[in-house]
Protein backbone atom coordinates (compact mmCIF):
# COMPACT_ATOMS: atom_id res chain seq x y z
CA UNK A 1 0.00 0.00 0.00
CA UNK A 2 1.48 3.36 -1.13
CA UNK A 3 1.65 6.28 1.30
CA UNK A 4 -0.03 9.62 -0.02
CA UNK A 5 2.58 12.39 0.50
CA UNK A 6 1.46 15.60 2.60
CA UNK A 7 1.79 18.44 0.65
CA UNK A 8 4.15 21.30 2.54
CA UNK A 9 2.40 24.19 3.85
CA UNK A 10 3.53 27.16 1.95
CA UNK A 11 2.79 25.34 -1.42
CA UNK A 12 -0.70 24.12 0.05
CA UNK A 13 -1.16 27.70 0.91
CA UNK A 14 -0.34 28.63 -2.26
CA UNK A 15 -2.90 26.06 -3.85
CA UNK A 16 -5.90 27.44 -1.51
CA UNK A 17 -5.51 30.69 -2.65
CA UNK A 18 -5.23 29.51 -6.04
CA UNK A 19 -8.61 27.46 -6.00
CA UNK A 20 -10.27 30.01 -4.25
CA UNK A 21 -9.75 32.75 -6.56
CA UNK A 22 -10.00 30.29 -9.59
CA UNK A 23 -14.20 29.43 -7.68
CA UNK A 24 -17.35 31.07 -7.40
CA UNK A 25 -18.05 28.44 -5.39
CA UNK A 26 -17.14 28.05 -1.61
CA UNK A 27 -14.96 24.92 -1.23
CA UNK A 28 -14.89 23.06 1.92
CA UNK A 29 -11.63 22.59 4.53
CA UNK A 30 -12.82 18.53 3.62
CA UNK A 31 -12.43 19.20 0.04
CA UNK A 32 -8.62 20.62 0.48
CA UNK A 33 -7.65 18.51 3.00
CA UNK A 34 -8.23 15.34 0.42
CA UNK A 35 -6.57 17.30 -2.49
CA UNK A 36 -3.25 18.65 0.55
CA UNK A 37 -3.44 14.80 1.81
CA UNK A 38 -3.45 16.52 5.36
CA UNK A 39 -6.86 16.62 7.62
CA UNK A 40 -9.43 19.59 8.13
CA UNK A 41 -7.74 20.96 11.10
CA UNK A 42 -4.94 22.00 8.93
CA UNK A 43 -6.62 23.80 6.50
CA UNK A 44 -8.12 25.90 9.34
CA UNK A 45 -4.81 26.56 10.76
CA UNK A 46 -3.65 27.37 6.72
CA UNK A 47 -6.78 29.19 6.62
CA UNK A 48 -5.97 31.43 9.71
CA UNK A 49 -2.69 32.05 8.11
CA UNK A 50 -3.48 33.18 5.25
CA UNK A 51 -5.85 35.42 7.18
CA UNK A 52 -3.17 36.47 8.78
CA UNK A 53 -1.67 37.68 5.66
CA UNK A 54 -4.90 39.79 4.73
CA UNK A 55 -5.88 37.30 2.49
CA UNK A 56 -9.73 38.00 1.65
CA UNK A 57 -11.11 34.73 3.08
CA UNK A 58 -14.09 34.36 4.67
CA UNK A 59 -15.57 30.83 6.16
CA UNK A 60 -19.12 30.14 4.78
CA UNK A 61 -21.22 27.76 6.45
CA UNK A 62 -20.92 25.67 2.34
CA UNK A 63 -16.95 26.23 3.06
CA UNK A 64 -14.23 29.05 1.94
CA UNK A 65 -14.66 31.99 -0.37
CA UNK A 66 -12.01 34.55 -1.53
CA UNK A 67 -13.81 37.74 -1.36
CA UNK A 68 -13.29 39.64 -5.28
CA UNK A 69 -14.02 42.72 -5.46
CA UNK A 70 -16.84 42.07 -7.87
CA UNK A 71 -19.72 43.24 -5.50
CA UNK A 72 -19.23 47.33 -6.93
CA UNK A 73 -22.00 46.82 -8.60
CA UNK A 74 -23.80 45.17 -5.74
CA UNK A 75 -26.66 47.15 -3.08
CA UNK A 76 -26.10 45.93 0.31
CA UNK A 77 -28.36 47.06 3.07
CA UNK A 78 -28.66 45.85 6.83
CA UNK A 79 -31.62 44.68 8.67
CA UNK A 80 -33.42 43.69 11.75
CA UNK A 81 -34.86 40.56 12.21
CA UNK A 82 -36.74 39.01 15.38
CA UNK A 83 -38.36 34.85 14.96
CA UNK A 84 -37.90 31.59 16.63
CA UNK A 85 -35.26 29.02 15.17
CA UNK A 86 -38.67 27.34 13.94
CA UNK A 87 -39.22 30.22 11.46
CA UNK A 88 -35.14 30.56 9.99
CA UNK A 89 -36.27 28.54 6.77
CA UNK A 90 -38.92 30.78 6.09
CA UNK A 91 -36.99 34.14 6.67
CA UNK A 92 -34.41 32.84 4.53
CA UNK A 93 -36.43 31.41 1.44
CA UNK A 94 -38.65 35.05 1.90
CA UNK A 95 -35.49 36.60 1.33
CA UNK A 96 -33.33 34.41 -1.22
CA UNK A 97 -36.84 34.14 -3.52
CA UNK A 98 -36.33 37.75 -3.95
CA UNK A 99 -32.67 37.21 -5.59
CA UNK A 100 -31.27 38.73 -2.51
CA UNK A 101 -27.93 36.96 -0.45
CA UNK A 102 -27.93 37.17 2.95
CA UNK A 103 -24.14 37.60 3.86
CA UNK A 104 -24.03 37.35 7.26
CA UNK A 105 -25.97 37.35 10.66
CA UNK A 106 -25.21 39.54 13.42
CA UNK A 107 -25.87 39.80 16.91
CA UNK A 108 -25.02 42.14 19.76
CA UNK A 109 -23.36 40.63 22.78
CA UNK A 110 -22.99 42.24 26.27
CA UNK A 111 -19.66 41.34 26.73
CA UNK A 112 -18.37 40.25 23.06
CA UNK A 113 -20.52 43.16 21.33
CA UNK A 114 -20.91 42.72 17.73
CA UNK A 115 -20.70 39.02 16.79
CA UNK A 116 -20.95 38.52 13.28
CA UNK A 117 -20.93 34.88 11.07
CA UNK A 118 -20.57 34.60 7.07
CA UNK A 119 -23.53 32.93 5.97
CA UNK A 120 -23.41 33.28 2.59
CA UNK A 121 -26.86 31.87 1.33
CA UNK A 122 -28.10 32.48 -2.27
CA UNK A 123 -30.72 29.74 -2.93
CA UNK A 124 -33.30 27.64 -1.66
CA UNK A 125 -30.50 24.78 -1.61
CA UNK A 126 -28.00 26.63 0.13
CA UNK A 127 -30.72 27.60 2.77
CA UNK A 128 -31.62 23.96 3.03
CA UNK A 129 -27.94 23.15 3.34
CA UNK A 130 -27.46 25.75 6.26
CA UNK A 131 -30.62 24.80 8.13
CA UNK A 132 -29.18 20.76 7.81
CA UNK A 133 -26.27 21.95 8.93
CA UNK A 134 -27.46 23.56 12.12
CA UNK A 135 -29.57 20.44 12.62
CA UNK A 136 -26.96 18.17 12.10
CA UNK A 137 -24.58 19.20 14.36
CA UNK A 138 -27.12 20.21 17.43
CA UNK A 139 -25.51 24.12 17.17
CA UNK A 140 -27.55 26.89 18.31
CA UNK A 141 -28.24 29.66 15.53
CA UNK A 142 -26.62 32.51 17.26
CA UNK A 143 -30.12 34.31 17.28
CA UNK A 144 -30.33 32.30 20.19
CA UNK A 145 -27.98 34.45 22.46
CA UNK A 146 -30.46 37.70 21.89
CA UNK A 147 -33.75 35.87 22.22
CA UNK A 148 -34.25 35.71 18.33
CA UNK A 149 -33.39 39.07 17.69
CA UNK A 150 -30.50 39.36 14.46
CA UNK A 151 -29.51 41.71 11.96
CA UNK A 152 -28.22 40.57 8.43
CA UNK A 153 -26.73 41.91 5.72
CA UNK A 154 -28.34 41.79 2.29
CA UNK A 155 -26.80 41.89 -1.31
CA UNK A 156 -28.58 41.92 -3.93
CA UNK A 157 -27.80 43.80 -8.04
CA UNK A 158 -30.95 46.11 -7.03
CA UNK A 159 -32.14 47.73 -4.22
CA UNK A 160 -35.91 46.81 -5.32
CA UNK A 161 -34.55 43.10 -4.77
CA UNK A 162 -34.04 43.64 -0.94
CA UNK A 163 -37.22 45.92 -0.68
CA UNK A 164 -39.21 43.25 -1.67
CA UNK A 165 -37.70 40.60 0.27
CA UNK A 166 -38.36 43.06 3.05
CA UNK A 167 -41.97 43.77 2.20
CA UNK A 168 -42.44 39.93 2.66
CA UNK A 169 -40.36 39.19 5.68
CA UNK A 170 -42.41 42.23 7.64
CA UNK A 171 -45.61 40.29 6.37
CA UNK A 172 -44.21 37.08 7.87
CA UNK A 173 -43.73 39.32 11.35
CA UNK A 174 -40.08 38.73 10.91
CA UNK A 175 -38.82 41.88 10.06
CA UNK A 176 -38.35 44.33 13.36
Amino acid sequence: MEQQVKMPSAKRQQLIIQKLKESVQPISGSDFAKLTNVSRQVIVQDVSILKAKNEPIIATSQGYLYLNEQTDNKKQQVIACKHDASQTQEELYLIVDHGVTIKDVIVEHAVYGDITASIRVSNRKEADQFVKKIKATEASYLSALTNGVHLHTLEADSLVKIEAACRDLKKAGILI
